[in-house]
């Protein structure tokens, strides 16, 4: 182990003990068939709302906001929770945190399923309870905070990188085969809305079944946690470690970039090139292929190059990435149309630099929040790492919605999230090199 990685003082981490590589691996399933339900209904939430939108004779700007709402009230319970199941499972243990969240997800999608079902005379109630879904689901999937920690209670901090990697490779492959999946499921279920749900919650279902089959605790006994599962204080607490409040800070602005793409992308295919839900669920899937396949190439990368230099790859490729997708939107509907030949290839190509540059992103902050944290304190840390990219996502999506809906060229999402990019980068040079030694969180304070 590297010493600098953690402040003078700190206790030195065991080697990994008990399941290790089938541990990895059981985590990587669970994370990824519970991400599958995400990826089913992420690319249909805007245009299942939109009937009952209609109904109830919504504004436009109004609309964006109910579609960014349902978005983020999801991630609003992450940021609430993430933090409380990363101390719960610091105290009682990784195992039986993600059980509940992944029973939790087999009910609320089911709910999702039940919610989009109803007619349109009852718009006002199917609003109800798709926001009663979204809200249970966010509760239930606040665990990949925990999910990261089993990753380091299974990993050197020389592998660390390598292993939170694993779980952005697990979110590539949900959103590739969840549109896929929802795609042939519409079919299967000759276009009935509640398919979208029904197959969410059984994959979670499946989930739940491998992962209490398969999985075994991994958090050492050894390792005394606090037992306050909501502390303000513990938060602020980990906030004020060396670099960790930076990291926290990068991770936040570069989740609330991403989201403001992420929650416009169905809407953009819409309004910029006519797609409907087939085409549509195609697209998300190229999403999730190209965040894959980054993912699996960061690894063999971090080998030869530091976390904080892929990081800075990839917030650069992000907003070079969200421009061109800006720039897309500009020549379509903001110009005279005369290049929009042009279009739709320049926006793949953007969109997979900024797919790409996220999927460097994502490794790089959590690798680095964990190497520098205590050892006891894995999930506590990286939930509230978890936490504050969840207001990135309800600040994002919720942003992002309403700018799309506020002028008629739909540039406005990618111009505020390039503007957070800018912050990202002058934030970066406080950054130090793994080889540099971090100070403790007493000296910092001093």
């Amino acid at each position: 182990m590297n010493p600098t990685e953690l402040p003078p003082g700190a206790p030195v981490p065991p080697a990994p003990h008990a399941p290790k590589k089938s541990a990895l691996l059981i985590v990587w399933l669970v994370v990824f068939i519970d991400l599958l339900g995400f990826g089913i209904v992420l690319p249909v939430l805007p245009r299942q709302a939109k009937p009952y939108l209609d109904a109830l004779a919504f504004s436009d700007v109004s609309r964006g906001a109910v579609i960014g709402v349902l978005f983020s009230v999801f991630s609003l319970m992450q940021f609430v929770f993430s933090p409380m199941w990363g101390r719960i499972s610091d105290r009682v243990g990784r195992r039986p945190v993600l059980f509940i969240s992944l029973l939790g997800s087999v009910i609320f999608y089911a709910l999702y399923g039940v919610a989009v079902s109803l007619p349109t005379t009852q718009a006002e109630l199917a609003l109800g309870l798709m926001l009663f879904a979204r809200i249970g689901a966010g509760i239930a999937g606040a665990s990949v905070g925990t999910a990261a920690a089993v990753i380091a209670d299974c990993t050197t901090p020389d592998k660390r990188a390598k292993g939170m990697a694993l779980i952005g490779i697990a979110f590539g492959a949900g959103f590739t085969l969840g549109p896929l999946i929802a795609y042939f499921g519409l079919a299967l279920f000759a276009r009935e809305p509640w398919g979208v749900g029904a197959l969410a919650s059984g994959l979670s279902l499946i989930a739940l079944l491998v992962a209490i089959a398969i999985f075994k605790e991994t958090r050492d006994p050894n390792n005394k946690a606090a037992k306050e599962f909501f502390s303000l204080a513990k938060t602020r607490e980990v906030l004020a470690m060396p670099t960790v409040g930076t990291l926290v800070l990068i991770y936040f602005l570069a989740i609330f970039a991403f989201g403001n793409f992420e929650a416009t992308l169905a809407q953009f295919t819409d309004k910029v090139f006519g797609l409907k839900d087939d085409d549509n669920f195609l697209v998300f899937a190229f999403v999730g292929a190209v965040l894959m396949v980054a993912g699996g190439s960061y690894r063999p990368m971090v080998k030869k190059r530091s976390e904080v230099g892929l990081l800075k790859f990839g917030v650069g490729a992000m907003a070079i990435g969200l421009t061109g997708v800006g720039v897309v939107a500009y020549l379509v509907l903001g110009s005279d149309g005369s290049s929009s030949d042009i279009a739709k290839p320049l926006f793949y190509v953007a969109m997979s630099i900024a797919v790409i540059g996220f999927a460097f992103v994502n490794p790089s902050v959590s690798a680095l929040v964990s190497k520098r944290s205590d050892p006891a304190r894995q999930g506590e840390v990286l939930g509230v790492n978890q936490s504050f990219a969840s207001l990135g996502r309800i600040l994002g999506p919720f942003l992002g919605s309403v700018l799309f809906d506020a002028h008629p060229s739909r540039t406005l999402p990618y111009l505020g999230a390039v503007l957070a990019l800018l912050v990202v980068a002058a934030l970066l040079p406080r950054l130090k090199g793994k080889e540099e030694p971090q100070m403790s969180t007493d000296k910092a304070n001093a």
